[in-house]
């Protein structure tokens, strides 16, 4: 075929420059609200076989604006098949009492006799971020007790997952945390805790920051193993999850 001199114009650098205001300004739009979810409303979805409550902020729809997330792990009390167990402490809780979250809040829920695995959180990280308007760089994680386990083996077996972490009366491996030193933490634990000790913690907060890393342990005085309800109460610390972003 014969291309006339008009059509050999419209080569590909004139089509893309064309083109490229459409696809900004396609960019910019704002994201659609996913089937089964509603902006403003705490519900229950599944991704990558995993069932959670998420909540997506009530400006959701309105903006182009990337989203920061805070992934919470609940405790071993809350495992099972019963999602609204999820709601009892924390973040969920906050939010089915009408807390509005200026971030997607995404509360998985473990099955009996489970553990927080890395790579499965991991792998759920990958999928909310391919199907919500997600900040890549703005990810940070809060869990209590066996959730505080969680956040910390997670960051070190994945250090570019998350921005920063907020544990709870649950500690990681000194000897591996080096590996997670430019992921900020800001923990939490009460010293008069009988189900986890808060020494190892305090272990743990120390070897990563010999490590180079940043990590502040906020104690509570003659408070148990229930360290959750002043950590989840303190004003600073949402605010403080918020401001984090990777380099």
């Amino acid at each position: 075929m014969t291309l006339n001199r008009r059509q050999l114009l419209l080569t590909t650098p004139a089509l893309t420059a064309l083109t490229a205001p459409l696809l900004g300004a396609c960019a910019a739009m704002p994201p659609t609200v996913p089937d089964g979810l509603a902006a403003g409303e705490q519900r229950a979805w599944e991704l990558e076989g995993q069932r959670f409550w998420i909540w997506l902020p009530r400006d959701y729809a309105r903006t182009s604006a990337r989203w920061p997330l805070v992934i919470f792990l609940h405790g071993s009390g809350e495992r099972g098949t019963d999602l609204q167990k999820v709601k009892v402490h924390g973040p969920p809780k906050l939010v089915a009492q009408g807390q509005a979250w200026p971030a997607i809040l995404v509360c998985p829920q473990l099955e009996d006799g489970r553990r927080w695995d890395p790579e499965r959180l991991h792998r759920l990280l990958v999928a909310l971020q391919a199907r919500l308007h997600i900040d890549p760089q703005r990810c940070t994680g809060t869990g209590l007790s066996l959730g505080g386990f969680g956040m910390w083996h997670w960051a070190t077996a994945y250090p570019r997952d998350l921005a920063a972490i907020a544990p709870v009366c649950g500690f990681g491996d000194p000897a591996k945390v080096a590996a997670m030193r430019a992921v900020p933490v800001r923990a939490y634990h009460g010293d008069q805790d009988t189900v986890v000790p808060v020494a190892p913690h305090v272990a743990c907060v120390d070897a990563l920051r010999a490590a180079g890393g940043q990590a502040s342990l906020t104690i509570y005085p003659g408070v148990g193993h229930d360290s959750w309800t002043p950590a989840y109460n303190d004003p600073e610390l949402l605010p403080w999850l918020l401001a984090q972003k990777q380099t």
